[in-house]
Formats: structure tokens, C-alpha cells, sequence
């Protein structure tokens, strides 16, 4: 039998990012919120456990969607009430309906273009909670199912509104069970965690605007965040490019600027361009030919793995798709060269 997957908590918004913005902030009550909301995010993040199987939620046919919303009423009790489920009619809570929404694009991504069924290949349901708590900054995959507050209206807009964002969350899970025993959430490991959702967060969203490599803009969280902040929390084509992003981006997009102990939001700027740079080399669409590539190279991951390992999953994985020596096992192997992995 094969160990239950590791889970994480893992956040759109680095307790780091948010304790920076505290550090920022004019308003005593805002900077109170901000650190309080950075405290909890560190202790949920902490929280490391093995997760029960997603399947607990029960099996659905190939293709067959199944999605629940619920409404926490600004409270933290998981799941809250029931208020939209599959097939129901639109809900009057814009919140609502995007959560179902942005969880059936993934889910249609996963399966048209990677005939995968739902991010556990077993048709499990995918399970939202809006409203939680109060003027929450914050979106979360607990292990087994989507969070998403709806942010103070000031330094975070609704996380439910930017669909790479519940893309990204919703393929923690995916990692969750396609690496075997999942991905540990530290060091290079915890950056490929973080790495593979910005890949799969970025490719819905280009999928859902049929924007190609070179027309999509690569950012991760456009429009979440308020003017005052920024324009999004990271870019692919360019990590650590403030102009960009905000302020306080300290990607590195090369092993030059790796950061030892490092933040893995921080961190996964390397893997994330790799990604992009194979990407433009192969020119089309992102979900064509790099998609698949770095979807099958999961399988080949172990729970700590590096990113040389990942640089060599991707190309063993480019060879199978494609043949030793190929266009695309050549383009996959000068990306991780360009970043500086090998």
C-alpha cells in the first residue's frame, strides 16, 4: 500500500508577504491584522500531517464533475453551510460563483487537455468554502479542500476573482496525490510545490483566455491586490521584476539568486521561469507540449525532491512523450540550463 500523500496548508499569500505589508503599514489596526493573519497562516502552514485519502469524498465517473461551494459566514468553521452544488443555478453572491466556476475550469483543464479525472485521477469532488473569517487576506488548500477569504477591500480584493488563483490552490492537491507521498512543503521541495500550482495556476488561466505562450502575461495573481500594493504577487516571464509585481518581490530567476533557507514563494521563481523559458522555446500554447511534459514528470518526483531532480523528471519525461534528442527534450534541458539547475 502505498503512504497516504503529505499534506500542506499551503497559501496564496506568504506569511512573509503579509508581514512585510505590516511592516508598511500606517494604520496600528491594520498592521495588528496583518501580523495576526500572518501568525495564523504560519501555525495552519505548520500543521504538517498526512492527509486522508481525497477520495473519502467519494468516486465519480470519468468526466464527471462534482463541486460543492459553502459559505462560512465570515466564521472559521469548515466546511459552513451548503449554498451552491453541482448543476444548481447561479447563487447572487459573485463569491459563490466564482469559486464554482474557477474550480470547473480546473477541473476541465485537467481533464480535456491532460485526461486526468479531477485532481486525484478518481473523480474526486472539489470542495470550496467562501467568506471565511473577517476581511480574511488570504486563499488556502488545507489538504483536502479550497478557502478563500475576501480580503479587506484595501491591500487584498476577493481571492475568488483571479481563476490562476484557484487553479494554483486546487493543484496543491493535484501534487498532493500525483507525486508519490507528495511534495515536502520546505526547502527546493516546498519551492516545487509552490512552482508546480504557478505552472498549472498560469496554464488555466492562459486555457480559459486561449492566449498563447507569447500573448499570455505570466503573472500569478493579477488582480488581487489592491492599487496601493500592486499589479500581481509574481511573474514567470520576468520573477523579482517589482515593476511588474509589487514592491516587495524577491524572486530570484536563477540559481545566482537562490536563497538557502529561503521562502518557498520566493524560491520557486527559479523552477517558474524554467518553465516559461521552455514554454517560448517551444512556442504554441503553454498546455501543448511544456504542459503535458511537466504534468507526467509528477510521477517521477519523490517527496523531497530537488530541482535537479526536477530538471531531470522533465526531461525524462520529454523524452517519453517525444524521443531522446528531441526538439522538446532540447528545449526542456537549455530551460534548466538558462536558470541555472544544470
Amino acid at each position: 500500500m502505498s503512504p497516504h500523500p503529505y499534506r500542506c496548508t499551503c497559501f496564496i499569500i506568504s506569511s512573509k508577504m503579509l508581514r512585510v505589508l505590516a511592516d508598511e503599514a500606517t494604520d496600528e489596526h491594520e498592521r495588528c491584522v496583518l501580523l495576526d493573519q500572518a501568525e495564523l497562516s504560519a501555525h495552519l502552514r505548520g500543521q504538517r500531517s498526512v492527509a486522508q485519502p481525497t477520495t473519502a469524498f467519494g468516486i465519480t465517473t470519468t468526466g464527471e464533475k462534482r463541486r460543492t461551494v459553502y459559505d462560512a459566514k465570515n466564521k472559521a468553521t469548515l466546511p459552513g453551510k451548503l449554498v451552491r452544488g453541482e448543476g444548481a443555478k447561479p447563487s447572487a453572491d459573485v463569491a459563490v460563483n466564482q469559486a464554482y466556476d474557477g474550480a470547473g475550469a480546473t477541473y476541465d483543464f485537467l481533464f480535456e487537455v491532460l485526461k486526468r479525472n479531477s485532481i486525484d485521477d478518481k473523480g474526486v469532488r472539489l470542495d470550496s468554502t467562501v467568506h471565511y473569517q473577517k476581511k480574511f487576506n488570504n486563499a488556502f488548500w488545507n489538504g483536502q479542500q479550497m478557502v478563500y477569504g475576501d480580503g479587506d477591500g484595501k491591500l487584498f480584493l476577493g481571492f475568488t476573482g483571479a481563476i490562476d488563483v484557484i487553479a494554483h490552490e486546487l493543484t496543491h492537491g493535484l501534487t498532493q496525490n500525483a507525486v508519490p507521498g507528495g511534495l515536502v512543503y520546505d526547502d527546493q521541495s516546498g519551492a516545487l510545490n509552490e512552482s508546480i500550482s504557478d505552472v498549472f495556476g498560469s496554464m488555466v488561466k492562459q486555457w480559459k483566455l486561449k492566449q498563447s505562450s507569447a500573448q499570455a502575461d505570466w503573472l500569478i495573481g493579477a488582480g488581487i491586490m489592491g492599487p496601493t500594493v500592486g499589479k500581481a504577487l509574481r511573474s514567470m516571464a520576468d520573477p523579482g521584476n517589482k515593476e511588474l509585481t509589487w514592491s516587495g518581490d524577491d524572486q530570484p530567476k536563477t540559481m545566482a539568486g537562490y536563497i538557502e533557507d529561503g521562502d518557498v514563494h520566493t524560491n520557486s521563481g527559479i523552477p517558474n521561469h524554467a518553465f516559461y523559458v521552455a514554454c517560448m522555446a517551444l512556442k504554441g500554447n503553454s498546455w501543448d507540449k511544456a504542459g503535458p511534459i511537466w504534468y507526467k514528470s509528477l510521477a517521477l518526483l519523490t517527496s523531497n525532491a530537488t530541482f535537479a531532480d526536477m530538471a531531470k523528471a522533465t526531461m525524462q519525461s520529454a523524452e517519453l512523450l517525444y524521443g531522446a534528442g528531441s526538439t522538446e527534450q532540447q528545449a526542456v534541458r537549455d530551460a534548466w540550463t538558462k536558470v541555472g539547475v544544470i
